[in-house]
Formats: C-alpha cells, structure tokens, sequence
C-alpha cells in the first residue's frame, strides 16, 4: 500500500481497442520527448550558448560565461514552477485533449522564439515561457494514461507518460547536441520545435476525447496546498531532486574540464545519463505500485551512493559513465514515485497535483542548477556541484522521513492506522 490516503482513480476508457490505447500513449510520450529535448538540451550546448550569447564575459572566464548561461536551465524551471499550477488551476474543467493541443501550441512558439532571438536577455525571457506549459501538460497527459491505464496502475501509466522524457535522453538530447555542435545551438532549438509540431499532429488524430473535471474549481483545485502531506512532498521533488540538476545542468564541462575529454564525448556522456534514467523511470513507475514509500527511500539510498561515486571518479571516463547511469536511474525513479505520492495526498484535486509534481521537480531543477553555478563561479570547479547535489540528496531524504513520521502521527491520532499500514511506514522507517 503506497499511502493511507486513497486518491480516485479513473476508470478505464472503453470502447478503444489496444492498438488505440497504445497509439495514445505513444503520442502522450512524443510529447514528453520533445518536452526533454526542450528541458535538458542547454545542457549539453551550455559552452555554445556561452561563447555566442556572452562573448565578452566567455573570453575572459568561460567558467563564469557557462555558469551565467546555466541561467537558461533556471529560466526554464520557474516556467514550469510558474506555470503548472496557475494552468492546472484555471484549466481543470476544459476537455483534457483540447488543453494539451493548446498547451503543444505554446510550446511550438516559444521553443522556436529561443532559437531565433537574438540576446542573451531575450533568450532567457523564451526559456521562461516555454516552461509556462510543461507541468500542465505532464499533469494532464498523466490522468489521460492513468485513464486509459485503469485502477492498480497509474504508477504504470505515469511512467509511461514520463517514459518519452527519458527516452530523450537517450536518444533526442545527444542527438540534438551533435546536431547543434555541428550546425549551431539554435539549429538544436527548432529541431526542438518541429517535434512538437509532430506531437501536437499525433496527439489530433490518435488521443482519444476525455472531459475535464465538471466538478473542478479553483477554489476546490487550490484547496490541495491546504494539506501539508501536499507540502512534503513537493519539498521532497525540489529539494531532493535538486541534486540531480546540480550535477546534470553541467554535465558538458564536468566531461571536458575534469575528465579531460573532448567536447565530442559529451553526448556519449548523456547517453550514459539518459540510459539511466529510461531504466530508473520504468522501475520506479513498477515500484510506485508495490510501495511507493519503501521504494522512495531506496531510491534516495542509490541516488546519495551515486552522487558520491560520482563526484570521486569523475576524473575517469569508466567512473564518470558508471556513476552517470546510477545518478540518472536513481532520480528518475524518484519522480513516478513522488508524482504518486501527489496524487495519494491530493484528494479531489487530482489535476493541481499531478501538474504541480513537474513544478517541484523543475524548482528542484532551478535550485540546483543555480546552487552549482554559485560553486562553479566562485572557483570550486566542476565536482563541488556534485557535493551540492549530495546535499540536497540528503535534504531530500530528511523531508521524507518527516513526512512519514507526521503521517504515521496524524493517523494514530485519528484511529485510522491499520497495522499493514503502520508496518508498511515502520519498514520504510527502518
């Protein structure tokens, strides 16, 4: 049992054979792949970015250069932080395919307006919009797989959702980095834009039609920040799975300054990453089902070893890739299983919590990318970022075990513990 709480489920769509039902997840998961190439492919560009957009700054510090364009990794994030709930509240009751194709439109226009523009400034003001859309997209493509998934397996269907984002980080973000490497960083941007201009056709013509939440309010939507499980666990994503963003947003110069490779081994670099987070992102949507609170502590055990690992071998290409693949994996797994936790605590407002899960990852996402910057800027190099990470791990850690503490009280308090459930918060505990 993943939590005391119990959230409602859709039910299944009916009338749609498999063939259907997997045609619109794959079109849910195109999204979420062009959603990663988006996301992630400044990291791999970052010195690109630097050299043409802070000429001035990069001749004299390319590490101060690289860090001020790991703004345009923060930028994106408060988009997302921005924009989830504030979408997520005032569109809950609009038909779920009519919102996403919406939502697709906003993230053609803006992704190509990053490509185009021509300063620093106005780049940094694209990535904020594009990032407007990105919760509420993930949160509603969500409820369509949890929908079209049916009861017992939303942490399926939420990996499957999420599945396309690290796909992309096997495939979209290295290829999208070569391509950008070798015609140019805003290349690399509107090969961005053109797969969401394929996502939103897909989604047209094979996402089945689902009604909004007739029910939904803004007030009842808003209601969710009212319950403080809501609050630990979105601190549990922005903290804890800050630390991933600490280390992967400088990911480029990690390979070529303390490695000591070439650029051109950069996305064999997240390749290994994005491996790793396919692998965890299935794994930690499985685990979601069986128990969701044990396996959220597990994976924080695997992220914490990873980021040490990490941090102490990365001077060496075998280290750099192993420990690469377990950052990745352990904190991909964390996010099926954070997103499930949302959605237990949440009650009736099921489309505020699945979107405002993207909004904590993504402030984690800002956070740490801004925390590791301060470290690179202020001369501790690359690996201090990692130490960042692994801080904000352990933080992550000391949410939860508060959050399951408070619970395991409250539920004592209110006579409604069970003893599977109260065994399930000790071994999780323990």
């Amino acid at each position: 049992m993943s939590s005391a709480v119990s959230a409602p489920v859709l039910a299944p769509s009916h009338g749609l054979s498999r063939a259907q039902v997997r045609l619109a997840l794959l079109a849910l998961a195109l999204g979420g792949f062009a959603i990663g190439c988006t996301e992630f492919v400044a990291m791999g560009l970052l010195p690109n970015i630097a050299s043409e957009l802070l000429p001035g700054l990069y001749a004299s510090s390319s590490a101060s250069a690289n860090a001020q364009a790991g703004l345009l990794v923060s930028a994106y994030a408060a988009g997302v932080v921005v924009g989830a709930p504030t979408i997520a509240a005032l569109a809950a009751r609009f038909p779920r395919k009519t919102l996403l194709l919406w939502l697709l439109v906003g993230f053609i226009v803006c992704t190509a307006a990053s490509a185009v523009l021509p300063s620093f400034g106005l780049v940094l003001a694209a990535r904020f919009l594009a990032g407007l859309p990105h919760g509420a997209y993930f949160g509603v493509a969500a409820l369509v797989a949890a929908s079209l998934m049916g009861p017992g397996n939303r942490g399926k269907g939420i990996a499957l959702v999420l599945g396309g984002l690290t796909v992309a980080n096997v495939v979209g973000v290295p290829a999208i980095t070569l391509l950008g490497q070798a015609a140019g960083w805003r290349i690399a941007y509107l090969a961005v834009a053109t797969l969401f201009a394929l996502t939103f056709v897909a989604v047209w013509f094979v996402v089945p039609k689902q009604p909004g939440d007739p029910k939904a309010t803004i007030r009842r939507e808003l209601s969710v920040f009212r319950r403080p499980q809501v609050w630990f666990a979105l601190g549990i994503g922005a903290i804890g799975f800050g630390g991933f963003f600490a280390v992967y947003t400088y990911v480029a110069p990690l390979v070529t300054t303390v490695t000591g490779l070439s650029s051109s081994f950069v996305p064999i670099a997240l390749i290994a990453a994005g491996l790793g987070m396919t692998v965890g992102n299935f794994v930690g949507g499985h685990v979601a089902d069986l128990n969701l609170i044990r396996g959220l502590f597990v994976f924080f055990g695997v992220f914490a070893v990873a980021l040490t690992g990490l941090a102490l071998t990365a001077q060496n290409v075998v280290g750099l890739l192993v420990f690469l693949f377990l950052v990745g994996a352990a904190a991909s797994a964390l996010s099926p299983a954070i997103q499930t936790r949302l959605m237990d605590v949440a009650g009736d407002s099921q489309t505020l919590a699945a979107a405002v899960n993207h909004a904590s990852l993504n402030l984690g996402n800002s956070l740490g990318a801004a925390i590791g910057g301060v470290v690179v800027a202020a001369g501790f190099g690359y690996v201090s970022a990692i130490w960042v990470g692994l801080v904000l791990a352990a933080l992550g850690i000391l949410i939860a075990i508060v959050s399951v503490t408070v619970e395991r009280r409250t539920l004592h308090r209110a006579g409604g513990l069970s003893l599977q459930q109260d065994a399930v918060l000790d071994r999780a505990l323990s």
